[in-house]
């Protein structure tokens, strides 16, 4: 069971109650619980250790009921023309004062939000060494979890915010509050996971628990091998990178956070499903939920909420189908590598460094090598597999049991149709996590994952080719890629190219085996590309003629300047911290 359990804030509030029923709290005269007095029994220590879970938000589509593709160049969000929170980022309307992306419907306001579940993490890791438990196992185990839920919740701040303040004890004196950098803060998580792995007889790497209580889903260790390997990337990444934390030292976390998952038992979803069930075992994975017993899927080290792709990012034949969602763009499309018949020769469509030759994307630079398996009178044609698996086109199957085809065209069935949001705006739907028989009678989609093998790999790759000596990839990088790449059939990457080259070809793995899972947004940031990649976004008609026309979806974004590639500190904060430290402490521009 490598899944994550969480409680929801009214699961918390009910929590309450049950304490108040079960348990006599003795209150101080001024009306408040000491904090001591919450782990004076076992039942009370699980409690608060569960209700540090709190904090951890669904995602996937948490964006109310969108999600976090729409404010990027993979997908244009069907809902902006109504208005929708996509647009308003788009547009430009962030500030200190204001986030499009926060405040809403199953999205609070991130920076206190996560502050508050760390303040819960430190209050029980104050608290736990004296509290009471019914085994010493069971105490080192609730630690290591809460261990890892502040590591969690700092990686989440630092990753929207930069460097914040490191809060790690409830006696903290914010009249002297300052904003550590960037490395210091991913010192202190990679150092609470490491202190949660090293605790001995605890959590499991998988799916079993000492807490023999309650069978439940925990944080494991293999969660804190994923916080270790994506904040160590972050941390040399150019965006972060203060000289705290070295490509080198990067290569190293990354590579042991990804054998310590595969020694224990994690690998690639591997299951071919029937031809009826799905196109491959990457299409299957991401509709299917974690199975308990872990008999099937190994790969997924945390999932959290369930998709509603039916609803909110479905096709217009679906009944009860509200709205097409992030609809993906042309630029993604583009992304995924043509292939001979046989699957023996994989090339990259476009041009890798320069994909366009125009402003609004609408002549590609199609790679030389990529022309003799390109044809643009079929361009879904002889693609990288994950394309059919992650995207619908004009032309792809409705229903896997059905010959009914979908069809983009004026008058189709899914057509194209830029004033309902009912409808595709860039003439494609996603496909990713969304089962072919959820509808209104039945919600069968996917579950959001927040880590999974895959990107540790990729993690791996990134950071071994940046932090190597040689003007070469070097072979291992290369390795990690195609392990993931083999899963779908995908022909290898060669060995022999150069960093420079294999940089790109990594960029675009990502892009294609984590499309919708809300690493594109970090991912142009952190490689302080975003200029680059989300000014201009397009589509691709699909003509009545058989014929298919590029054309523009948005070329007014204005979300893509350097001040974009972080939040700013909310303005209260920001004015705290310039107060206490005497000069200004907010991000870059804001």
């Amino acid at each position: 069971m490598n899944t994550i359990k969480f409680i929801s804030r009214m699961a918390s509030i009910a929590l309450v109650a049950i304490l108040s029923a079960c348990t006599h709290i003795e209150d101080n005269p001024d009306g408040r619980t000491s904090d001591k007095d919450l782990f004076v029994t076992n039942r009370k220590t699980y409690a608060y250790m569960n209700h540090c879970y709190s904090w951890i938000l669904n995602y996937g589509m948490n964006y109310n009921y969108t999600m976090l593709a729409g404010c990027t160049d993979e997908a244009k969000d069907a809902w902006e023309m109504h208005n929708g929170l996509t647009r308003h980022w788009n547009e430009g309307q962030l500030s200190p004062f204001s986030n499009p992306l926060e405040g809403i419907s199953g999205n609070p306001e991130n920076y206190s939000y996560y502050y508050e579940g760390i303040r819960a993490c430190n209050i029980f890791l104050e608290n736990i060494g004296t509290a009471s438990v019914y085994s010493e196992d069971i105490r080192k185990s609730f630690r290591a979890q809460v261990l890892t839920l502040r590591a969690f919740y700092y990686l989440q701040l630092v990753k929207r915010y930069g460097g914040i303040p490191l809060i790690l004890n409830t006696s903290y004196d914010y009249s002297k509050v300052k904003r550590n950098t960037f490395g210091e803060c991913a010192r202190q998580i990679l150092a609470d996971c490491k202190e949660a792995i090293d605790i001995p007889t605890v959590e499991e790497w998988g799916w079993r628990s000492l807490d023999k209580e309650n069978y439940r889903h925990v944080m494991t260790k293999a969660i804190c091998a994923a916080i270790r390997s994506e904040v160590a990337l972050y941390a040399a990444s150019p965006l972060f990178n203060d000289g705290t934390i070295s490509w080198s030292e990067a290569a190293d976390i990354t590579k042991e956070a990804l054998d310590n998952c595969k020694a224990n038992g994690y690998e690639l979803y591997q299951i071919a499903p029937s031809p009826t069930a799905g196109h491959s075992p990457y299409d299957v994975y991401f509709y299917s939920r974690t199975d308990l017993p872990v008999v099937n899927d190994k790969e997924t080290i945390m999932e959290v909420g369930q998709m509603h792709m039916w609803c909110y990012a479905g096709l217009p034949t679906t009944a009860g189908q509200t709205d097409a969602g992030a609809c993906p763009t042309q630029e993604l499309i583009d992304a995924y590598e043509v292939v001979d018949a046989g699957m023996t020769t994989a090339q990259p469509l476009l041009n890798l460094e320069t994909p366009y030759a125009d402003a609004d994307h609408l002549t590609p630079n199609i790679n030389t090598a990529a022309t003799a398996l390109y044809n643009p009178a079929d361009p879904y044609a002889n693609r990288d597999p994950r394309l059919k698996a992650s995207i619908y086109y004009n032309g792809s199957k409705l229903h896997l049991e059905r010959n009914t085809l979908l069809s983009t065209k004026p008058g189709g069935n899914c057509e194209l149709n830029t004033n309902n949001a009912r409808y595709t705006c860039t003439g494609y739907y996603t496909r990713k996590f969304a089962h072919y028989k959820s509808g209104r009678s039945g919600n069968l989609d996917g579950y959001f994952k927040v880590f999974r093998l895959a990107e540790l790999y990729l993690n791996y790759a990134e950071a071994a080719n940046e932090a190597a000596s040689t003007t070469t990839a070097p072979n291992e990088a290369v390795d990690a890629v195609n392990t993931v790449r083999a899963r779908v059939g995908m022909p290898a990457i060669p060995y022999g190219l150069s960093k420079d080259e294999f940089r790109l070809r990594l960029r675009n793995e990502r892009r294609v085996e984590l499309a919708f899972e809300e690493h594109r947004f970090f991912d142009v940031r952190r490689w302080k590309i975003l200029d680059k990649t989300d000014k201009t976004v397009t589509g691709m008609r699909a003509n009545t003629d058989g014929t298919y026309t590029r054309f523009v979806v948005d070329n007014g974004r204005k979300a893509y300047t350097d001040k974009y590639l972080l939040y700013p500190i909310p303005g209260d904060e920001a004015i705290r911290l310039q107060n206490a430290a005497g000069r200004s402490c907010q991000n870059p521009g804001w």
